[in-house]
């Protein structure tokens, strides 16, 4: 790899650690292409990648980023996992790490925040950004169908009682 394709590649990943959610820093030592190909296809649907990169040159990437001190965590074959989403990268990892021992999860950042094991597996536990949307659109639709359940009422309430009145004249 020449000067320029170093350069661009530095280029690449700081792109990468500026501007995703979360990034998730891995072993994969032990992993056949199929496991690596599996992660990547995970990952693909979750909304996210997989990056397998020098750590020499991730290091450089690094550098003036607010998320510098995982630099740390790349030591040995490692591999980066990353969304816009500041969750899915972390569950798709995590989940996966569970079926497949040989990815070990060393750390991460999420935004300016340095990540230990610890902290990817509570961002993992997090809601993804579509359940939370779910989660307000169910909130604030459920006092409008309460208030159209309350001024309905009266009018039922009155039209069963006229009902009753009628089968009682009948």
């Amino acid at each position: 790899m020449d000067r320029a394709q170093k350069e661009k590649v530095v280029e690449e990943l700081g792109q990468i650690f500026a501007s995703s959610g979360v990034v998730v820093v891995a072993h994969y030592e032990g992993m056949t292409v199929a496991d690596m190909q599996d992660l990547r296809s995970r990952m693909r649907e979750a909304g996210g990648s997989v990056r397998v990169a020098k750590n020499k040159l991730a290091k450089i990437a690094l550098e003036g980023q607010p998320c510098e001190s995982i630099a740390e965590y790349l030591t040995g074959m490692t591999v980066l996992s990353y969304s816009e989403d500041p969750v899915a990268a972390a569950k798709v990892v995590v989940k996966y790490a569970k079926d497949n021992e040989k990815l070990e999860i060393l750390g991460g950042a999420m935004g300016d925040s340095a990540l230990d094991v610890a902290g990817v597996k509570a961002v993992a536990d997090m809601p993804s950004r579509e359940e939370l949307i779910a989660q307000i659109v169910s909130a604030i639709g459920a006092p409008a169908s309460n208030i159209a359940g309350a001024v309905g009422a009266p009018a039922s309430n009155i039209a069963s009682i006229l009902s009753t009145i009628e089968e009682k004249a009948a």
